[in-house]
């Protein structure tokens, strides 16, 4: 949170312009703490809301902050479709690799092997590559970063709020109680440092590249930065056109 506020500073934005959408679980309070305008909204959901906030009203910088769970399992659909149609909002996923809140079950981010409460004896499932996901389907900003690589963090999240397009960070945050023991990682702070240090610095590199091994290291960056048409300029010019159409039926 204290990244994204030090962006909102560093990127000159109005804070009479933000609007938080969070979803449900770990991440899902950060609507609550802010002195914006804010939605905690259902779960799976906060793309939806926060899509029709962005077509209702295109002057407003929306901000959706959920996790894992969240925005790839349950709201896996809106993600990819948001991503698609290059809808004007940034999306940050903290990661933690499981359902923290809920007591520690699979989620569609945990490594394959990794020991959950749903799969105590190793996770049996490809987890999915959230960096390409989001780049295959059409993001025009994608990064990752673990939330101790503060510097980093707070200047993609600067660069995702003024990007033209759907923007992407994925924020690796462990979740040391319940994850990291049936891992057997370090503990509390240590659980933050583990990420950190065995993190691979690699701007640019190809997204296929950065999945996530149990006990590999971790590709972190800024992956994806192109220029694309967003829906609201899309919708745009279908206006136009219809408008000049109209024009010509009502004229004949």
């Amino acid at each position: 949170m204290g990244c994204f506020l030090r962006a909102i500073d560093r990127a000159g934005l109005d804070a009479d312009s933000i609007c938080v959408v969070s979803g449900i679980g770990c991440s899902g309070r950060v609507a609550g703490y802010v002195k914006l305008d804010s939605f905690h909204t259902t779960h799976g959901r906060p793309i939806p809301f926060a899509s029709g906030l962005k077509l209702a009203n295109p002057k407003l910088n929306v901000i959706v902050f959920s996790g894992d769970g969240d925005l790839v399992a349950i709201g896996g659909n809106h993600l990819i479709h948001a991503a698609r149609r290059n809808i004007d909002m940034t999306v940050i996923c903290v990661n933690n690799f499981n359902y923290g809140m809920t007591g520690g079950q699979v989620g569609p981010t945990a490594p394959f092997d990794a020991r959950t409460t749903t799969t105590p004896y190793g996770n049996f499932e490809s987890p999915f590559n959230l960096p390409y996901l989001l780049a295959a389907s059409g993001a025009s900003y994608v990064a990752r970063w673990t939330v101790l690589h503060l510097r980093q963090l707070e200047k993609a999240i600067a660069e995702a709020m003024i990007k033209p397009g759907f923007s992407f960070i994925e924020a690796i945050g462990p979740c040391p109680v319940i994850y990291g023991r049936m891992n057997k990682e370090p503990e509390g702070l240590d659980s933050l440092r583990y990420y950190q240090q065995k993190s691979v610095i690699r701007n640019g590199a190809d997204p296929r590249d950065a999945g996530i091994d149990l006990n590999g290291p971790i590709v972190v960056g800024k992956f994806v930065d192109v220029e694309r048409p967003t829906l609201g300029e899309c919708l745009s010019r279908v206006n136009v056109k219809a408008k000049q159409k109209s024009k010509i039926m009502t004229d004949t």
